[in-house]
């Protein structure tokens, strides 16, 4: 039964969620549209959030009828430094959701009214601990754009017609959902623009199948990690998965990411929060990465998921501080400038505890090009890194249809051999794109878990063989093919030729009688 409802809930939003896409069609591009659904989706909730936390403490304290949307600003603000120490920010009363969308449509400063409403918010965690979480979360809401209209009249239109859609999702009450609303309107609305927007949209999005797998593999005989770290985290859908699958109180100290992209990463920290992980739970960064990662401070990291940029170009070996950087220069050589890949692998494995897993998405090509990244391979063979190659289904991604792999390191493995799956058939068709099923992951989980040779499947391979092949990690090297040609049994087929030749010499003398009787007639 509650299955049932979750499915309802989820439908009617989705269907709330298309309603508004439709409705403003045209008017603004999707990708640049779901800036602005996304923005006002988050400000409801903090909105909802900081509302029903304050009821609640009035309404244990006797005062029934006491509701924070309905009381002066004045009477609200002497209870704005407690409330930034607990929630991370304040809101005035005046300037919550509810209230600024009931004003909307008489608003004729509408669009001043949100600036106005969006910076007091940043405004409100400056100086605290929480700034870091909230700076810059509502730039990318530009009230003021022509995207939006022509004149301040239209864009006021507009924004008066996203305020109340965003207003008519059921969410209801946040902490009450059957399912997570919030976070479920944001990751559809994420997978509707990805899909619809090629690789722009790609780049920001890892479908949620594939983010189970990975935080599933990770998580391979846990309960609890400590904490978890994405290093291109995009949106932050891996890293919220594991919230999902453990619950978020079972990662301890939190969750770790950093992204370069500026848009993205205020996705991400919106993400945080609509998924409800408070403020002092998450460390977002902005910034490279690989030039300049901001995490030293906090690794290592029990957990390690991504699915970093596929051969994208870094500095590499024109930076001559690369070498001796503590995470790279074990291999004693850099990945080429013009694929960053495995610098992501080394940096991944430099950052990952002694106890931990890290299930991190690649392009083909790292198992198997020549030259450096050979030679990084070679050190992850030769002291043990690699736990296990997983060779998935093409098409799987938004943007490419490349059959990518998942590269699993550990620092701690039990023997000298490396596990090769072959998942390339672990999928269903879906529309555009191929699709893992519960019964998919679970089956690659599975494999993973048991760890043996299973014909066509997986092969556990001794490092020293890998080493005899050159280092090559594709998966086809350890896992033979399985030939789905109809095995033909000759000598069968041979008989079955000689009773069809028999037969056509039977129709050959019939027909030849026939002829002959037609002849002496005549």
């Amino acid at each position: 039964m509650n299955n049932n409802k979750k499915e309802q809930e989820r439908a009617e939003l989705h269907r709330t969620i298309w309603n508004i896409a439709n409705d403003l069609r045209g008017s603004v591009d999707g990708w640049d549209f779901k800036q602005y659904v996304l923005g006002i989706l988050f400000y409801r909730y903090i909105s909802e959030n900081i509302t029903t936390y304050i009821n609640k403490g009035e309404w244990e304290s006797g005062k029934t009828e006491f509701d924070y949307a309905k009381i002066p600003d004045n009477e609200a603000d002497a209870a704005r430094e407690d409330l930034v120490k607990t929630k991370g920010f304040f809101i005035l009363p005046s300037e919550l959701f509810v209230n600024v969308c009931a004003r909307a449509k008489n608003d004729e400063n509408l669009n001043e009214t949100l600036e106005h409403v969006f910076k007091n918010i940043e405004a409100s965690a400056q100086g605290t601990a929480s700034e870091d979480n909230f700076k810059g979360l509502f730039d990318d809401i530009d009230v003021n754009s022509n995207k939006l209209g022509r004149t301040v009249t239209e864009r006021n239109e507009k924004l008066t017609k996203i305020l109340n859609s965003v207003a008519e999702m059921k969410l209801g009450d946040y902490k009450g959902n059957t399912i997570d609303a919030f976070g479920d309107a944001y990751e559809f609305l994420m997978g509707m623009y990805a899909s619809n927007a090629g690789k722009s949209g790609g780049e920001y999005y890892t479908p949620q199948e594939v983010s189970e797998l990975l935080t599933r593999i990770t998580l391979v005989g846990k309960t609890e990690v400590n904490k978890v770290y994405d290093p291109a985290c995009g949106s932050g859908s891996l890293l919220l998965k594991f919230a999902k699958i453990l619950g978020k109180e079972n990662v301890r100290q939190g969750f770790f990411g950093q992204e370069i992209n500026l848009t993205t990463y205020n996705l991400c920290r919106i993400n945080m929060f609509l998924h409800d992980i408070d403020y002092d739970k998450f460390d977002i960064a902005l910034g490279d990465t690989l030039i300049n990662p901001l995490h030293w401070d906090d690794e290592p990291f029990e957990a390690i998921v991504s699915n970093p940029p596929y051969s994208i170009k870094w500095k590499g070996d024109s930076n001559p501080i690369l070498i001796n950087d503590p995470r790279f220069s074990p291999a004693g050589v850099l990945a080429p400038k013009s694929k960053a890949d495995l610098a992501f692998i080394m940096h991944s494995l430099s950052w990952l505890a002694t106890n931990g897993t890290a299930a991190i998405v690649c392009f083909p090509g790292v198992l198997y090009r020549g030259g450096a990244e050979r030679k990084i391979r070679q050190y992850l063979i030769d002291n043990n890194y690699i736990d296990c190659i997983i060779q998935l289904p093409d098409n799987l991604f938004f943007g490419t249809s490349i059959a990518t792999c998942i590269m699993v390191l550990k620092k701690s493995k039990k023997d000298n051999r490396t596990l090769f799956i072959d998942a390339s058939k672990e999928f269903v068709k879906v529309t555009n794109n191929n699709k893992l099923t519960e019964d998919n992951i679970d089956s690659i989980l599975e494999t993973y878990i048991a760890r043996e040779n299973k014909p066509f499947v997986s092969g556990l391979v001794p490092n020293s063989e890998i080493a005899e092949k050159d280092y090559n990690l594709s998966v086809s090297a350890y896992v033979e093919k399985e030939d789905t040609r109809e095995i033909v049994d000759i000598v069968a087929l041979n008989a079955e030729i000689d009773k069809i030749v028999a037969r056509e010499q039977v129709l050959r003398d019939e027909i030849a009688k026939i002829i002959s009787e037609i002849e002496a007639g005549k």
